[in-house]
């Protein structure tokens, strides 16, 4: 007898499909078993409300959370940072593979680069965190911008700048790199300048917890570094009580010397959307070994960020 497919739940943006149909090939290398796609709506992808209007991350996140405690799905795959930071306990991460490109990425009119933007430039995202970011560069140096808020998916986005309805607009690089349109992109932004999304580039495989088997199968697909970085980068934006709607951007990377892993670096920014105040600091130790000394990590920093007067710049956690 055959068993039968395991059902992966997956959100139907081409991003979604794509990341999920990756996962899909790996477990069915791991299992031997196959694995189909079950397509959920959620009320992210419905909604047309910007994002920090609706709640920020966990509108992608609960519909297919749903699917799996049911028993819909036997597991889903997110995008790492939409994932609210409060894991429910009947859910386990089973696995955080290995991370793409962390960085933001720029896709302007006639191959721009950032800093070449006229003055005026129309600059759409629908993230404050890029918002807060991309003003603060400009205002250091000597430029004018207007961010522009928008939503849709990659072609919705890139569309406004080949109609000409916006000068650039500032993706994640990892989703271009996966719907396979990295030749857009006319600049990767250095963190230095956007300190990306705690968790961006990343993927959470996620499953009912009670499921044992399954998890153990999954966590063959888990990647040590990128799970203690992005465990890192999410325990520093829990502890700035920060939901999506606040620009907070995180990253941790592990500092190495030659091919030995010696420390790792984290990083975390927050600032109003118009870029007039940034506090941004960044630490940096041995390479945690557990998830609880990742989490020390990110509560460490954001405990001097807080210091260094944070928290009176997340007034706009809308709602």
């Amino acid at each position: 007898m055959t068993e039968r497919a395991y059902r992966l739940g997956t959100r139907r943006s081409k991003l979604a499909m794509t990341q999920s149909g990756h996962v899909a090939e790996a477990v069915q290398k791991l299992t031997g078993r196959p694995v189909e796609l079950v397509e959920i709506t959620t009320y992210g992808d419905t909604s047309r409300e910007h994002l920090a209007q609706i709640g920020g991350t966990g509108v992608f996140v609960a519909a297919l959370r749903e699917a799996l405690a049911s028993g819909e799905v036997d597991f889903a795959v997110h995008s790492l940072k939409d994932l609210p930071t409060a894991q429910p306990a009947e859910l386990t991460l089973a696995a955080v593979p290995v991370r793409e490109d962390p960085r933001d990425a720029l896709v302007a009119r006639d191959g721009l680069k950032f800093a070449e933007l006229p003055d005026g430039a129309r600059v759409g995202t629908g993230s404050p965190r890029r918002m807060a970011q991309l003003n603060a560069y400009a205002r250091s140096h000597g430029m004018s911008i207007r961010t522009v808020p928008i939503r849709g998916n990659v072609d919705t986005r890139i569309g406004y700048v080949h109609k000409g309805e916006l000068d650039a607009v500032v993706l994640a690089a990892a989703g271009l790199n996966r719907v396979g349109r990295a030749d857009e992109v006319t600049e990767l932004l250095s963190v230095d300048t956007v300190l990306p999304a705690p968790g961006q580039g990343a993927l959470a495989v996620e499953c009912a917890a009670h499921n044992a088997s399954l998890a153990a199968a999954l966590a063959e697909l888990d990647d040590p570094y990128t799970r203690v970085a992005v465990t890192a980068e999410r325990s520093l934006l829990a502890a700035l009580e920060a939901g999506c709607s606040a620009p907070v951007g995180a990253l941790a990377d592990v500092l190495a010397d030659g091919q030995i892993v010696k420390e790792m670096r984290l990083r975390g920014v927050v600032g109003t959307t118009d870029g007039s105040s940034l506090v941004q600091l960044s630490t940096t130790g041995p390479v945690p070994e557990t998830e609880t000394q990742a989490m020390a990590l990110g509560r460490e920093l954001a405990a001097e960020m807080l210091a260094k007067g944070a928290a009176g710049l997340m007034g706009e956690r809308a709602l």
